[in-house]
């Protein structure tokens, strides 16, 4: 079960544009891989994940999200990230990667061109990032 606010966002991107939802991961899933990698995930990304285990938004040039279950799985050691503390956890068409932290619940665009993150390019949870997504694509304009 999703809560009303993940439900209101998705009905949102629905509206917005094309997307590809895949299957859900279980709490079982998540939970495994999170000790397989020693890490946590942010908690609104891993409600994201029992919803859509992964999937693409705003289709043709949006962005790729990663899941734990379905290929493109995380890779906790992806060296497309500024450093340790970040997973790579999709990608925006431009190649820019998504990133949470390891230890908190921001998510953050890392800007392969200027080499660093962006203020502006940082959110301070999964679902904000969500509902900025239509904006930072660009697609309203």
């Amino acid at each position: 079960m999703i809560s009303k606010e993940l439900k209101a966002i998705i009905d949102k991107l629905n509206e917005q544009g094309k997307m590809i939802f895949l299957e859900g991961a279980t709490e079982e899933q998540i939970a495994q891989f999170e000790r397989d990698h020693g890490i946590e995930l942010p908690e609104k990304y891993k409600e994201w994940l029992r919803y859509s285990d992964g999937g693409e938004l705003f289709l043709p040039a949006g962005v790729q999200l990663y899941g734990v279950a379905h290929k493109p799985i995380i890779d906790v050691d992806e060296n497309d990230r500024p450093d340790e503390k970040y997973i790579v956890i999709g990608a925006l068409a431009s190649g820019d990667p998504v990133l949470c932290e390891k230890s908190d619940e921001r998510i953050s665009i890392y800007d392969h061109e200027a080499g660093d993150i962006d203020d502006e390019l940082t959110y301070d949870d999964f679902y904000v990032f969500l509902n900025d997504l239509y904006e930072l694509l660009g697609i309203g304009e």
